[in-house]
């Protein structure tokens, strides 16, 4: 608004309209027109305290004000909303705006004042907060724009090194480190290293709205998802997590005016120097990132280090007895061997769970296998030549655990239980092969003829066997069998074999006496 009292007292001085516009910033003539304005009501310096610039343009300038609020107004809302839309412009609304006026018969504003009061009402939607943040209590993380390059010495290829940035929103208190990287593992590591730099964690930590934070795919605006190693890595350090939203940097003040500082004081200051290994880089982030931490603020005492150190590293949380070790995440459906691939090795589940699907998480020392979010396995991970399996006995069917048992000893127990003769014949059958594991299919032959024939047949039948070769093999004694005589099983005797016990049910007349003619 003119400044019509500093006119009126100018011209009461008797200072020319020239310098009144020249000293007050306004133009001669506007300076000319309050004047003549202020004879006709009668309007003379000194003028009463109370009197502001508001009443003497009311007084001077009342039809103005009067035409002003008589204009209709544009519907804001409808003009901000319609602006979103492509092609659609100010002119092309002021003219829609001209024939509204014109079937309501109200006065338009002109196209200047139009768009005067759409920057306005803009200006009132653009109105920000002022919050105030408590020592120790949020971290702010984002990507620095401008990366460093790494120069690759044999080839000269040039890479990209992204640098990470983490404040602490109270002190602006900062970390920074270069990646090769914005992938999920460069960011996970990013926070870990930036964690036992502050020696503590706040209690908020604010990232943008990246998908290294954020699941986008399963998320609206109003409910963001973390990924699920960014929610483990919440709750390893005990820090609760609010992204930023999506093109709002004002959510994140501090990081993007840090950002920008790093930007300016770190990586712009680096420019000129050559870097061959991402080490190089960060030790010169290192040295730089000292001073502008101890650096002293322009317009306030102190620097962000004794900020820091002095009001909010004693407020932090601290860290965890152990570092938070990343993990991969996959999925994967059970295999009918009851095992899930994960990284070209084999794991086991409990077998109730073949062809189902299956979360397997993968850390440097373990893999663990979830479903419905409960874990069903754990396993050390393996590494080294791939298609290596790790099976846990109890995951296996019962009978897949008996096959365990089955080795060159427990055919032997077995055999002796029966009688020397077949004893000597599954031990004849287990140094048959060049390894022993290539007999355990015959010897497993011969346990099911004693369970066919019974004990005292098969102890017979290798006594007779045994006449003809010294080293009998499991089809011989099949085919014995075909040819075995009551004076056979009446050599075996009880002291060679145990006693067969008779069942319970077993029938007590032979079957001479009911298929034998008369």
């Amino acid at each position: 608004m003119t400044n019509y009292r500093e006119i009126l007292r100018l011209k009461g001085l008797g200072i020319s309209e020239r310098n009144i516009a020249a000293n007050l910033g306004v133009s001669r003539n506007t300076v000319s027109k309050v004047c003549k304005k202020a004879e006709e009501p009668g309007i003379h310096w000194p003028l009463d305290n109370a009197v502001t610039n508001k009443n003497l343009q009311e007084r001077m300038f009342p039809k103005a004000e009067t035409s002003m609020s008589d204009k209709r107004m544009p519907d804001f809302d409808y003009i901000r909303k319609e602006l979103l839309r492509n092609g659609v412009t100010r002119k092309l609304l002021w003219t829609e705006y001209l024939e509204d006026c014109r079937r309501e018969n109200a006065e338009p504003l002109m196209y200047s004042q139009f768009c005067y009061y759409i920057q306005r009402n803009e200006e009132k939607r653009r109105a920000t907060m002022h919050i105030s943040r408590k020592p120790g209590e949020q971290i702010e993380v984002d990507w620095a724009g401008d990366p460093a390059e790494i120069i690759d010495p044999d080839t000269g290829e040039i890479t990209k090194a992204w640098v990470f940035v983490g404040v602490m929103t109270y002190s602006q208190y900062a970390y920074v480190e270069a990646f090769i990287n914005e992938k999920e593992d460069a960011w996970i590591t990013a926070h870990i290293h930036m964690y036992e730099y502050f020696g503590g964690v706040t209690k908020i930590l604010v990232p943008d709205n990246a998908s290294t934070a954020v699941d986008h795919k399963n998320s609206d605006w109003y409910s963001p998802k973390l990924i699920r190693i960014y929610q483990e890595m919440a709750e390893h350090y005990g820090t609760a997590i609010i992204p930023a939203r999506i093109r709002a940097p004002k959510d994140k003040p501090n990081a993007e005016g840090s950002v920008r500082n790093v930007s300016t004081w770190i990586t712009a200051a680096l420019r000129n120097e050559q870097f061959f290994s991402l080490s190089e880089p960060n030790t010169a982030i290192h040295e730089k990132l000292k001073h502008f931490n101890s650096v002293n603020f322009q317009k306030k005492e102190g620097s962000r280090q004794s900020l820091f150190l002095g009001e909010e590293k004693p407020l932090l949380m601290p860290l965890p007895a152990t570092r938070f070790e990343p993990a991969v995440w996959k999925q994967a459906t059970v295999q009918f061997n009851y095992h899930v691939a994960a990284d070209k090795m084999y794991y086991s589940v409990p077998y109730q769970y073949i062809r189902d699907k299956v979360d397997v998480r993968l850390t440097g020392q373990t893999v663990e296998i979830f479903y419905n979010n409960e874990r069903i396995a754990s396993h050390k991970r393996l590494y080294g030549r791939p298609g290596q399996y790790s099976t846990v006995r109890e995951h296996m069917p019962k009978d897949h655990q008996k096959y365990l048992e089955w080795n060159g000893d427990h055919f032997r127990r077995w055999a002796r239980e029966i009688g020397p003769y077949t004893y000597q014949v599954i031990d004849s059958i287990l140094s048959s092969g060049r390894i022993e594991q290539q007999t355990y299919r015959s010897c497993m032959g011969v346990m099911k003829l004693a369970e066919k024939h019974t004990r005292l047949k098969l102890e017979a039948v290798c006594k007779k066997a045994l006449r003809y070769s010294t080293t009998p093999s499991y089809k011989s004694i099949k085919n014995l069998f075909q040819t075995l005589s009551p004076e056979d099983i009446a050599s075996v005797t009880p002291a060679s074999a145990p006693k067969e016990e008779r069942p319970s049910y077993a029938i007590t007349r032979g079957a001479s006496h009911y298929g034998r003619r008369q």
